[in-house]
């Protein structure tokens, strides 16, 4: 047996949209089950979602703090966000979100890991890139909105990250998952044997 997640499509017998929204919507389908049956499945059909594990020089990962709201809690995260231009390079969209959200720029960028974030519900898909070689990015800083007012910075290092992970003291799925796959890939092959930046994407196709 390969383990390794495999594309399949079952064939939708109906299908509406009830709810559109501005990123996102919700999907209804009738889908037919192995057994023939045909049952009921809504989801949040989304853009997808880049998000930057952003390491220095040393060994903290930069996080911001922000209000969310369907939570209702300020979570510490790492810079993350949508896939707004569809077919656009994700690379360039993590390269985006890290100047926005912590005017910061990185010399060294590598694919950490993939995710569904919630595949029960939503067809979500988010790349998490490692980038390293940190330094001050150019120009003004990005004009801050809504929650983004009350954003926080910090740099925590990467051994207390997981700690307050293992403790309960952190939930976003982008920190959690992409801190644990950096642990992870240090005591397996290296940080410099994962995916180059522009590795292939199948959830999310990109151009060059």
């Amino acid at each position: 047996m390969t383990i390794k997640d495999t594309p399949q499509e079952w064939e939708i017998r109906a299908t509406q949209t009830p709810f559109v929204g501005n990123k996102t919507s919700v999907r209804t389908d009738d889908v037919v089950m192995p057994d023939g049956s045909v049952a009921r499945r809504d989801y949040q059909v989304h853009p997808g979602s880049v998000a930057v594990l952003a390491l220095d020089e040393e060994d903290r990962v930069l996080l911001i703090n922000q209000y969310r709201h369907p939570v209702r809690h300020k979570l510490w995260e790492i810079p993350a966000g949508l896939l707004d231009v569809p077919g656009e390079n994700p690379l360039h969209a993590a390269q985006r979100e890290l100047y926005e959200e912590a005017h910061v720029k990185a010399g060294d960028w590598r694919v950490l890991t993939d995710v569904y974030t919630t595949p029960g519900g939503c067809d979500e898909a988010v790349r998490i890139f490692l980038a390293r070689d940190l330094s001050e990015a150019e120009g003004e800083r990005f004009a801050a909105e809504h929650e983004e007012t009350d954003m926080e910075h910090a740099r925590v290092p990467v051994d207390d990250l997981v700690r307050r992970i293992l403790a309960g003291d952190v939930h976003n799925n982008c920190l959690v998952v992409g801190v644990l796959s950096l642990v992870a890939a240090r005591g397996g092959d290296g940080l410099d044997a994962l995916r180059p930046a522009d590795a292939p994407w199948p959830a999310r196709p990109f151009r060059d």
